[in-house]
């Protein structure tokens, strides 16, 4: 019985363990993130303002913000969803996928989709992130489905 009593207690912490909010890392310390879109490799300035962890689903984030593509400004709302996470003793890597939906603004605005990659290096002694590298890869296309181009954009 002592047994059944341990497993079950070890099972329950599994299933009602959460994952730490994350959502400050997506702010990138409130600076955007730069980038270019099309084989042209056209700027692309993505500012994320506000990210807030969804409390039911842990491993997703709804996220809002703006993108400026030469002088054409959208807003946008979307959701950033972890997919997997790989610890080290010096670290880690997170990865998931993303779907941004831009304002309807005409053909210059539509869905941006794609996954990404967040390493981190974390220092023990001071229990804290020191160093870490934000990276989406993905597509942009517009509502009309006339426009399709890669995108790339960093926090570095």
């Amino acid at each position: 019985m002592r047994n059944f009593t341990l497993l079950f207690l070890l099972i329950s912490s599994f299933c009602l363990a959460q994952m730490p909010d994350i959502s400050s890392v997506w702010l990138n310390n409130h600076q955007a993130y730069n980038g270019t879109i099309g084989s042209t490799k056209t700027p692309l300035k993505f500012k994320i303002d506000l990210s807030s962890q969804d409390k039911k689903k842990d491993q997703e984030y709804f996220v809002s913000g703006s993108t400026v593509v030469k002088k054409n400004l959208s807003n946008f709302e979307g959701k950033i969803i972890i997919t997997q996470y790989k610890n080290n003793k010096k670290g880690g890597k997170v990865f998931g996928e993303y779907e941004l939906f831009e304002e309807p603004k005409g053909k210059h605005s539509g869905t941006f989709k794609g996954k990404f990659i967040y390493t981190f290096k974390f220092n023990k002694k001071a229990q804290k992130v020191e160093s870490q590298y934000l990276e989406f890869v993905g597509d942009w296309e517009n509502y009309e489905k006339t426009l399709n181009y890669r995108t790339d954009w960093k926090n570095q």
